[in-house]
């Protein structure tokens, strides 16, 4: 037997030791990064489950996590929920949609024309200091109880934020910038189009995400009056029947929306502002 027989297996063995270190490091380096992140959380999860389970706490009010999970496949894999996810997606996403195309266009009209901000101010500050559960009995006495009123308070209360916003975005634009394009001869809609809309863009999307968890919470309080579908309403209807574990089923939904809505707002972000972000 040659000298490169012997020595061979022993290359292999020290190339899979190598490959298993690596493999170890690297599944540390995700558990750290899971757990600093995450770990408050599934620490809370945990007591919650012990808890129940062990009767620490009052299991019919505050259901095991194992019991909620039960409760949400059940209700998903027989459909009861998809149709009240249907429902609300549909009111919120209209209402979303309707608040982007009034506001986003009237706040950037609004930030470059001083006098029309100066007029107008007055009267959005009033609306956006009313509560938008206040005027939901106007909405109803106006529209009925149909689909209608539940669009509209959602749509009423996402517009402010993300008006705001937009005013405040295009007013944040840096006043050099404006100067700089105007003395290389840049007409109002370029000036426009490659520095105040860029500028506004980031703020845009603060107000795209604030109005999106206003949206979800102002959908929960329509559904509870007046609605026979939609997540809301099951988070009512599981409670008036005392069915816990349902409920806390929908209410879990809801966060699951507000959680994709919102990444996928960032993630939109991150792809349209890579200019703004930093370099490492």
């Amino acid at each position: 037997m040659s000298l490169q027989h012997i020595e061979r297996p022993a290359i292999i063995g020290d190339g899979a030791t190598r490959l298993g270190a690596d493999v170890l490091r690297l599944a540390k380096a995700a558990s750290v990064r899971l757990l600093s992140r995450y770990g408050i959380l599934i620490a809370f999860l945990a007591l919650w489950q012990v808890s129940s389970s062990a009767g620490w706490v009052n299991a019919a009010v505050l259901p095991p996590i194992d019991t909620i999970v039960a409760a949400l496949w059940k209700g998903l894999a027989s459909g009861t929920l998809l149709g009240d996810i249907a429902i609300s997606l549909q009111r919120a996403g209209i209402a979303f949609v309707a608040a982007v195309v009034v506001a986003i266009p009237l706040g950037l009209f609004m930030g470059q024309v001083r006098s029309v901000e100066t007029a107008l101010d007055p009267i959005l500050q009033v609306f956006r200091q009313t509560s938008a559960l206040a005027l939901y009995p106007v909405f109803i006495l106006l529209l009925g109880l149909g689909e209608a009123s539940k669009v509209f308070v959602i749509f009423w209360a996402t517009l402010f934020p993300l008006l705001l916003n937009t005013i405040s975005g295009v007013k944040e634009v840096d006043p050099k910038l404006l100067e700089m394009a105007r003395v290389y001869g840049a007409t109002r809609l370029t000036v426009f189009r490659r520095v105040v809309l860029p500028g506004a863009v980031p703020s845009i999307f603060v107000g795209l995400r604030l109005s999106a968890t206003t949206a979800l919470l102002l959908l929960i309080a329509s559904e509870m009056i007046g609605a026979n579908k939609g997540i809301g309403f099951q988070v009512m209807n599981a409670q008036y029947n005392f069915q816990i574990p349902l409920m806390f089923a929908a209410i879990v939904i809801l966060a699951g929306l507000g959680l994709i809505a919102n990444q996928a707002l960032v993630s939109l972000q991150r792809r349209l502002c890579r200019w703004s972000q930093p370099v490492n």
